[in-house]
């Protein structure tokens, strides 16, 4: 027994290293399973975010077509784009806090199926009445999509890569953003309708996936307060003239690729393809740049880079020189979201989806006023309407540095 007993302590020792590895390679296989897990739990996510951009940029190329079917003048249809933004811009001053309040998974499945069914209208309208009836309520849908994502995502993620992960997902927004002018000027030159019944496809599958998030009630419900800040103003109203501007310089490029370079719908949608495409590929660089400059470096080289190559974009006089001006100014207008994106969502602690929102609501302000100021420009100095155009972007900058200097620690600190 003795005997045994000695020889059960030698062994102990190397029984219990080799358990210790065999228990490291459990916790190994286990954590590399739970990062899987987490990257597929990040997918929708992803995938949603590519809606809102493709729903809001797939009449770009198509205006002729609707302006000839729906028996509608340029400026007439040119509110197509808008009138998706304005109702989707007011929505989102308190989407975000209410999809919060009622739970994410409720409210972004609902948002989708709602968004699925407004398209089928656009898809069948007989008129422009009924089309802009479609568009409007595609945008309200969008306003509980958008924002609840993004906080879905600052959950599933840690905070150090938090960065990346947003870079990520708006190099999937830029791939919906990209794909939708090429859909959209394919489905013109067969019917562009086609295009709206596609969108309501997209819509109904991912309701199928909506983020994790419970309804919050009574003392665990977010405020509206928080938002109302001077800070959160400045960040907003900074936001509102980059879309204005720099941001939402594409739309001015899309019309100058078929009024004034006389391109087909497919032609100018694989033109705009070069600005998200360029932006999905440098999207989860930024996103890493971002974590390593924080928030106010970024934001300031970003802002001032992008405001500059928009002023390019007066240059592009053939379509290849301005498919390339508009690959750098879209790779550059993508650091800007990814910036724009991250901040709101870790500016309001216990209310993500709510600053994200409210921020974004200035965005697609920006984005739907933009169009109605440049557009006629347009008409009378396709370099005019461009620099001034782009020339919104100071502003931005100026905001940028206001609300994100050291002192503005509500700006600085994670949520």
């Amino acid at each position: 027994m003795h005997a045994d007993y000695a020889q059960g302590s030698t062994d102990g020792p190397r029984l219990s290293r080799r358990s210790r590895r065999c228990e490291s390679a459990m916790c190994n296989s286990v954590g590399d399973m739970s990062s899987r897990t987490t990257r597929w739990a990040r997918l929708p996510l992803y995938l949603g975010g590519m809606m809102g951009p493709f729903g809001t940029t797939v009449i770009v190329p198509m205006f002729p077509e609707l302006r000839e079917n729906l028996s509608a003048s340029s400026a007439a249809v040119s509110w197509g784009f808008t009138i998706y933004m304005l109702p989707f811009a007011a929505a989102l001053l308190v989407s975000g806090t209410l999809g919060e309040r009622w739970g994410r998974r409720r409210s972004v499945r609902s948002a989708f199926l709602v968004f699925a069914i407004a398209s089928l209208l656009c898809a069948v309208a007989p008129n422009l009445a009924v089309f802009l009836i479609g568009r409007a309520l595609q945008g309200v849908a969008n306003a509980f999509i958008t924002p609840l994502l993004v906080a879905g995502l600052a959950e599933v993620v840690e905070p150090a890569a938090f960065g990346r992960s947003v870079g990520i997902y708006s190099s999937f927004q830029a791939a919906g953003g990209g794909l939708a002018p090429v859909v959209g000027g394919l489905a013109a030159d067969v019917n562009w309708r086609w295009a709206f019944v596609g969108v309501a496809i997209m819509a109904a599958l991912l309701a199928t996936a909506p983020p994790p998030g419970e309804p919050r009630i009574d003392a665990a419900a977010p405020e509206f307060r928080p938002l109302l800040t001077r800070r959160m103003l400045v960040f907003g109203g900074g936001v509102f003239f980059a879309a204005a501007g720099p941001i939402g310089i594409a739309v001015l490029v899309g019309v100058t690729a078929r009024d004034e370079l006389h391109l087909s719908g497919g032609a100018a949608g694989l033109l705009l393809l070069c600005g998200p495409l360029a932006a999905m590929i440098t999207g989860p660089w930024w996103g890493r740049l971002l974590d390593n400059w924080g928030p106010r470096r970024s934001g300031l080289v970003a802002t001032a880079a992008a405001t500059t190559v928009g002023g390019f974009l007066a240059l592009g006089t053939t379509p290849v020189s301005l498919a390339m001006i508009s690959a750098a100014s879209g790779a550059l207008v993508g650091f800007v979201i990814v910036v724009v994106q991250s901040l709101a969502s870790t500016v309001v602690d216990g209310n993500r989806g709510g600053a994200l929102s409210f921020v974004l609501a200035f965005r697609f302000l920006g984005h739907g006023i933009g169009p109605v100021i440049w557009i006629p420009v347009l008409g009378m100095s396709v370099p005019g309407a461009l620099i001034g155009a782009a020339s919104l972007g100071i502003i931005t900058f100026a905001a940028f540095w206001v609300v994100t200097r050291p002192s503005n620690t509500a700006l600085h600190s994670p949520a």
